[in-house]
């Protein structure tokens, strides 16, 4: 019996609910290449990945995993691997390369063909609007710090369910909005690369009502399963005193709560509220907001990769802050183990978080769209991926998620992130997130043992369910 096999019998005597979906994530970017191909336009990731100095080693998406290529050989794989379900996004600039107007059918003739492949593999396809890919045409006119964008966004959503939504059942609006709204306008990490703490307040509520219209137009289409993704860190104070005790609380605020809040309960956080308006930038909003805002949710997607430990003290140089008011706020080192984002191994704050959003969102079934980690992987002599620290965090935190259903989580799926290595944003090529590897130069695709522990778990959850 071979490692992988022995690692996941560590699940032995934890069941999953009957009708449990097991799937993997991606994201458009990050896999598709093909930038020019079939009438796509730029993005704001086209235009920031080809700015110097923007990402790691100067790396961009413009070839990716080839996904829009070689699609039908990852579905083969997905079948392979025994996933129920496959979370996708749809490029926004593939479809409409202006943001708006003109809609491009060889765009959309991509996903219709693709949703095809899924479904003829038996594979459920849970499509994602918008994960991150402005297209640049619109950020020449304010990005999300223009309302109008919002409104945009709506029509985009009208557009690909009109082509897709006879063959798609499971739809989400947005991918992680904070990380569009703080690391890309507060931070400048991310596109487009700002450093404004009024433009990121502004982004953050026009991506909130940008959600609300769409799920509006997802509705009147008939859609009956809709979510929106958000990205969750527990922010743990460093020591009992006040001022950390606060600081954890203004970064929970702002990554956690400023988001929850409003899509699930239609208000923002008065202590955030406050909180953004000491620092100069309140968020835009008008009447009504908060109702479009508060659209009725079938499932909230969970991202979860680690928890943050933060104190107040002065920031090392060259971190920006990705937080309006947060200039005072470190974010600590985590103990070892580290993935190679430098981030820490926390499968308890994971169940202590689906127990927190049970009595935060109660009634609303949860979906993990997005958990994963990063390690220095390689292809052996023998052509095997050896990945044993993925293995042990994949386990350990299908565990931590299987004790937070036990006491009463309504967790109804997880999507491990991510099927394949891709193009990890500002990390560049450096950064290998998947249960398959990916050779770049040749576009090999090998399952890693953890894509192998990964379908271990899936066929004992299928001959126990």
């Amino acid at each position: 019996m071979t490692t992988f096999d022995v690692r996941a019998d560590a699940l032995d005597g934890r069941t999953f609910p009957p009708g449990f979906v097991f799937g993997a994530a991606t994201a458009a970017y990050q896999i598709e290449g093909s930038v020019d191909a079939d009438g796509r336009g730029p993005s704001i990731w086209d235009t920031f990945s080809h700015t110097p100095g923007r990402t790691f080693g100067g790396h961009t998406g413009d070839v990716a995993a080839d996904h829009y290529r070689r699609f039908p050989e990852d579905v083969a794989l997905m079948a392979d691997l025994g996933l129920s379900a496959y979370r996708f996004s749809v490029a926004w600039p593939r479809v409409l390369p202006q943001g708006a107007g003109r809609v491009e059918q060889r765009g959309l003739d991509f996903y219709r063909r693709l949703v095809d492949e899924l479904l003829g593999r038996g594979v459920e396809p849970w499509l994602t609007l918008y994960h991150w890919d402005l297209p640049q045409a619109l950020q020449e006119s304010g990005g999300w710090t223009d309302r109008d964008t919002a409104a945009r966004f709506a029509d985009y959503a009208g557009v690909v369910v009109a082509a897709l939504g006879d063959r798609v059942r499971h739809w989400s609006t947005l991918n992680e909005p904070m990380c569009s709204a703080l690391l890309g306008h507060r931070s400048g990490q991310h596109a487009p690369g700002q450093q404004d703490p009024v433009a990121a307040a502004r982004a953050v509520h026009h991506l909130l009502l940008g959600h609300g219209l769409a799920a509006g137009a997802l509705r009147d289409a008939g859609v009956e399963s809709l979510g929106i993704t958000l990205n969750f860190t527990p922010m743990t104070p460093a020591s009992d005193s006040v001022a950390d005790v606060d600081a954890a609380r203004r970064l929970d605020g702002q990554q956690n709560r400023m988001f929850l809040e409003p899509a699930v309960h239609g208000r923002y956080p008065a202590d955030v509220v406050a909180d953004l308006t000491a620092a100069g930038a309140p968020l835009p909003v008008q009447d009504g907001d908060l109702d479009v805002i508060a659209a009725p949710l079938d499932w909230l997607g969970v991202n979860y990769y680690f928890e943050q430990t933060v104190r107040v003290g002065t920031r090392p140089p060259g971190r920006p802050t990705s937080f309006i008011g947060g200039e005072d706020v470190v974010e600590l080192d985590p103990e070892p183990p580290t993935t190679t984002m430098g981030w820490g191994v926390s499968p308890e704050a994971f169940t202590d978080l689906l127990l927190w959003l049970r009595d935060r969102a109660p009634g609303l079934p949860l979906v993990v769209t997005e958990n994963g980690s990063a390690w220095a992987d390689e292809v052996d002599a023998e052509g095997a991926v050896h990945d044993p620290e993925r293995v042990d965090y994949l386990l350990r935190h299908l565990d931590a998620m299987a004790e937070a259903i036990e006491r009463g989580a309504d967790v109804r799926g997880y999507f491990a992130w991510s099927l394949l290595d891709n193009y990890e944003w500002a990390r560049g090529y450096a950064q290998r997130f998947g249960l398959v590897h990916v050779d770049y130069a040749t576009q090999r695709r090998t399952v890693k043992d953890s894509g192998h522990t990964y379908a271990a778990v899936l066929r004992r959850h299928r001959e126990t369910s």
